[in-house]
């Protein structure tokens, strides 16, 4: 079922979405700074290309304090945007029954938007 969720998924805007982070990534991996960004960037396009049946799992030794000041850089620069952008189209496919499952998965992305460093993705 999730193969099917991620094949319409991909139709309804997980493309675009996988395209525009691919591209940030890009962008950040090409200046010395942006490279820790950049990875992050990648593991949200990873995400974005096929988020059906895959689950968002919090490590707790992932990094430690770097990881949380790497998150505060992050929540200051890009985090609260892209969170902010994950929560108005889960708002915008949960008006609909049809698209409970895609507001869901946006939902998921918001999280992960949010604060990527010491997010894991199974």
């Amino acid at each position: 079922m999730s193969t099917f969720g991620n094949i319409i998924w991909f139709f309804l805007g997980g493309f675009l979405i996988f395209i525009l982070y691919l591209f940030g990534s890009i962008i950040l991996i090409l200046s010395i700074i942006g490279i820790p960004f950049g990875l992050q960037t990648l593991k949200l396009a990873g995400f974005a290309l096929a988020p059906m049946g895959r689950k968002l799992h919090r490590t707790e030794s992932a990094g430690g304090c770097l990881s949380i000041i790497l998150n505060i850089i992050w929540i200051l620069f890009a985090g609260v945007e892209l969170a902010i952008v994950h929560l108005v189209l889960a708002f915008l496919f949960g008006i609909t029954i049809i698209g409970l499952p895609f507001a869901k998965q946006h939902l998921k992305m918001a999280e992960l938007a949010i604060m990527p460093f010491g997010i894991e993705i199974r």
